[in-house]
């Protein structure tokens, strides 16, 4: 992923200069004589039960969506295939799943900021219904494409309980400053 990683061979002491990563780095050894150094996104890492808490009464609660696992660059959350989310047709309704996306890329776009001071709104989201998913629990993982000062994009896959591809979105995100009051 470009922008989180630095590739350098064991003992390589060239300056990197690591301003604006807030979490610890990881090294680990990844091929002989190379070494990836990969920094934390997270501004603060997200909590699933903290966020299936503020989707309380909300749409995501309605639709049985439920966070429920927080990687180094991407979050996890899961929905329920049934009356809520299927269409007339019995397939899960594309909005569910685009509904699913959305909710995991501004979750996860939001962990990477300082609420305090900034929050991230969705600006564009594109959606590709690869496969219909009629039962079970259909799994979403946002994925970090790109975390900048301004923007973000996030790529959201949704598998069914097969781990078949059901959905592919892509989810772009303004940085926006909170205004003081």
């Amino acid at each position: 992923m470009a922008g989180f990683s630095r590739f350098a061979a064991p003992g390589q002491t060239d300056a990197i200069d690591w301003t604006g990563f807030r979490d610890t780095l990881i090294l680990s050894q990844v091929a002989r004589n190379t070494v990836v150094y990969m920094p934390s996104i997270w501004f603060v890492r997200p909590e699933p039960k903290a966020l299936n808490n503020l989707h309380q009464s909300t749409a995501c609660d309605a639709l049985g969506i439920a966070v429920t696992a927080v990687g180094d660059d991407w979050l996890e959350g899961t929905m329920p295939v049934d009356s809520r989310t299927r269409q007339p047709y019995g397939l899960l309704h594309g909005g569910a799943a685009v509904l699913l996306a959305e909710t995991l890329g501004s979750a996860a776009a939001n962990a990477c900021v300082d609420t305090s001071r900034q929050l991230c709104v969705g600006t564009e989201i594109n959606a590709s219904h690869v496969r219909a998913a009629r039962s079970g629990v259909v799994t979403g993982r946002a994925t970090a494409l790109h975390v900048g000062g301004r923007s973000q994009l996030w790529e959201i896959r949704i598998h069914d309980d097969r781990n078949n591809l059901v959905n592919v979105s892509r989810l772009a995100v303004s940085v926006l400053d909170r205004k003081s009051t």
